[in-house]
């Protein structure tokens, strides 16, 4: 057995060794030639697995080490066999973490008020369910628009896109990027967002139009990027206008990379018959790595404030691309993971 690997999952080197052959390397330097007796592949999302790297090899899986699938050709796999794995709901606690040591960050910053405010969310999914928990819990009204789920499940506690956007001071999108979201953050969105509302990308940056969301950030109350078209080579006039913006890492805790990783290996042991790693955790011996549990209850929103941003303190990583956007890559790639936070229910 072979199996080719993104050299950046971590927690990954060692597991697989005692039962195949295992050759690492940069996600988006893995090529064809890479794979031409590999039996299974592992990336995350800066590989692009599609016909021009996967039509010939030997390759009968492909897993990714994270949440989102729209670097995995998925018409192209179903095709040949391939069966696609990913890692759904890994990072969702670092997620929700990060949206809100947003929000009251930039609150706390621009004099915001957030007593009585609406939280519209824009996928309610693994991420958007955990944001919404949250959010109920601090106190916030909670709108939320899910078309899937609302066919689904029926359109009881769902509402329209215009609604939300209208009616929402803080709208938070966490979407799977398709052929429904690509772009759907256009002129006709941003013109129905209220005046001062506060917008969050965490999702993926294609759901957003670009210039459209330059053009409308002077009507809205603060803008937070972590995702972003054609990364790594981001838009220097989005970074200039938004009030947060990261390096798309907005996932990037311990628990949540760890939870990528055990899902992904998890998922090679099973198609591969790999017994000894049916329930794999890997090997922690860092300090200081559990969950942070938080009582924010009684607590003002300056004090709500203060504990995110001592828990989390994103207005650094914000800081550190700024002064440095060309290396993008660079600092996703030395992230230190940050501890996720629980709360007293």
């Amino acid at each position: 057995m072979k199996i080719v690997a993104d050299i950046d999952i971590p927690f990954l080197e060692g597991v697989f060794e005692p039962y195949a052959e295992v050759f690492y390397k940069k996600g988006d330097e893995i090529v064809r030639e890479d794979l031409m007796d590999a039996d299974v592949l592992i990336v995350r999302t800066r590989t692009q697995c599609n016909a021009d790297l996967l039509e010939g090899t030997h390759v009968k899986m492909v897993t990714t080490a994270t949440i989102g699938m729209d670097h995995i050709d998925m018409d192209y796999c179903r095709s040949r066999g391939i069966k696609v794995a990913n890692a759904a709901g890994c990072n969702a606690g670092g997620v929700m973490q990060y949206v809100f040591s947003a929000v009251y960050g930039v609150a706390a910053r621009k004099g915001i008020k957030l007593e009585g405010a609406t939280f519209g969310i824009i996928g309610v999914g693994n991420v958007g369910t955990k944001v919404e928990e949250l959010a109920r819990y601090l106190g916030f009204n909670v709108l939320r628009c899910d078309p899937p789920r609302a066919v689904a499940e029926g359109p009881e506690g769902f509402c329209s896109l215009e609604y939300l956007l209208e009616h929402s001071d803080v709208v938070t999108m966490h979407v799977p990027l398709d052929d429904n979201t690509r772009g759907m953050a256009d002129e006709t969105f941003f013109a129905l967002m209220k005046p001062g509302a506060i917008f969050i990308n965490a999702a993926r940056g294609e759901v957003i139009n670009e210039d459209a969301l330059i053009a409308a950030s002077p009507k809205l109350g603060a803008v937070v990027i972590d995702t972003w078209c054609n990364e790594p080579m981001i838009n220097h006039d989005l970074l200039e206008v938004a009030d947060i913006a990261t390096p798309h890492i907005a996932g990037y805790s311990y628990q949540g990379k760890e939870n990528a990783t055990i899902m992904a290996v998890r998922a090679v042991a099973r198609f591969l018959g790999f017994k000894a790693l049916k329930y794999y955790r890997p090997r922690c011996d860092e300090e200081g790595r559990e969950p942070v549990k938080l009582d924010l209850k009684g607590k003002n929103h300056g004090e709500i404030a203060a504990v995110f941003q001592y828990n989390y303190p994103i207005f650094t990583d914000d800081f550190r691309l700024r002064m440095n956007p060309d290396g993008f890559e660079k600092l996703r790639a030395e992230y230190q993971y940050r501890r996720e936070i629980i709360y007293v229910e």
